[in-house]
């Protein structure tokens, strides 16, 4: 009797795990599915360059650097499997790019998380953006897509982009034709771009030009660090130029909701500086300017502010992992 029992204990036991990884929880991290079969940290061969340096497409005088990405391999075997490219944001790698390498892979799904700042001698720049230039960011994902292109369990048709606030805009304006052929020697076009409450505040020449792959985006209502206002404006001119865009906004919703370790409450990020009462936009010439007078934009202005607000949401967190899953099997069906 007592060894039937036993039997029964460990049979009950198998199945909850077998459950485990079929049947991820509601916040898409359950059990062993959510850890990868393989875990592989790659060089990446790129460049620190000024922002000028990057939108007029030379590399010039540029500094070569060698960041690195961690590739979690979803599932064993040999097949080539759909791949999620994570762009980090001012803080470098944190709590949610955990979650999303953890919720994808419960899914089947590999990802790429790039570190973008130990390579260059950073921690994080929340509280002095001027130590990188933004649009480094876009090229080490470019050069991403390289390293991915080659790699025998990545299916190059279906690779997406996804980035959190510095790192979302750099998700948002990969996305960009113009920045495409300049900079992306891949061969790989991503099937979707997906940034979450990015930075929408500059506007650049050709911003409404796309590669033409679906673009969804996230942001919370709450968000005073990157405010959803200046993507709302953003989505709508995509959308006139015709681009396949969304942005689904969360009420209430603060900066990093998606990260489970963030605070529960909106809490102060201090020191951290935002560009949300500045005017930002391209000059001929390839430099960042400010205002109607266009001044060149320096990290100085006035119009800098700092001690925005973050804040942890659970419901926005399990919803924008719905939003991402749907927008990841309709852009990688039938590839």
């Amino acid at each position: 009797m007592r060894r039937s029992i036993l039997f029964l204990a460990a049979g009950l036991m198998a199945s909850s795990l077998t459950g485990a990884i079929a049947e991820p929880a509601g916040d898409g991290v359950a059990g062993l599915g959510s850890y990868a079969a393989r875990v592989e940290i790659h060089p990446i061969e790129s460049l620190t360059l000024s922002d000028r340096q990057f939108l007029t497409g030379t590399s010039d005088g540029s500094k070569p650097v060698t960041v690195t990405g961690v590739l979690r391999i979803a599932k064993a075997g040999t097949e080539r499997l759909p791949t999620v490219v994570l762009m980090h944001g001012s803080g470098g790698l944190s709590g949610n790019i955990e979650f999303w390498q953890r919720a994808l892979a419960a899914r089947g799904i590999s990802t790429f998380a790039l570190d973008g700042f130990t390579g260059r001698g950073l921690t994080s720049v929340n509280t002095d953006q001027s130590l990188l230039s933004r649009t480094n960011l876009i090229l080490d994902i470019y050069r991403a897509l390289g390293v991915l292109a080659k790699h025998p369990r990545v299916d190059p048709a279906r690779v997406a982009v996804m980035g959190f606030s510095r790192g979302g805009q750099a998700a948002l304006y990969a996305s960009l034709k113009r920045f495409d052929t300049a900079w992306n020697r891949s061969g790989i076009t991503p099937a979707v771009f997906l940034p979450v409450y990015p930075d929408c505040s500059i506007r650049f020449q050709d911003d409404a030009a796309t590669v033409g792959r679906p673009i969804r985006m996230f942001g919370g209502s709450g968000d005073d660090y990157n405010p959803v206002a200046s993507c709302t404006a953003y989505t709508e001119r995509l959308k006139a130029a015709g681009a396949n865009v969304s942005l689904t906004v969360f009420p209430g919703a603060q900066h990093v909701f998606d990260n489970p370790a963030g605070p529960p409450q909106p809490t102060v990020a201090k020191g951290a500086q935002t560009v949300r009462a500045c005017s930002l936009h391209e000059a001929t010439d390839g430099a960042i300017v400010e205002g109607p007078k266009d001044t060149p934009f320096t990290y100085a202005d006035l119009c800098v502010q700092r001690d925005p607000h973050i804040g942890s949401d659970e419901a926005a967190r399990v919803a924008t992992l719905k939003g991402v899953t749907d927008a990841l099997g309709a852009a990688f069906e039938g590839r």
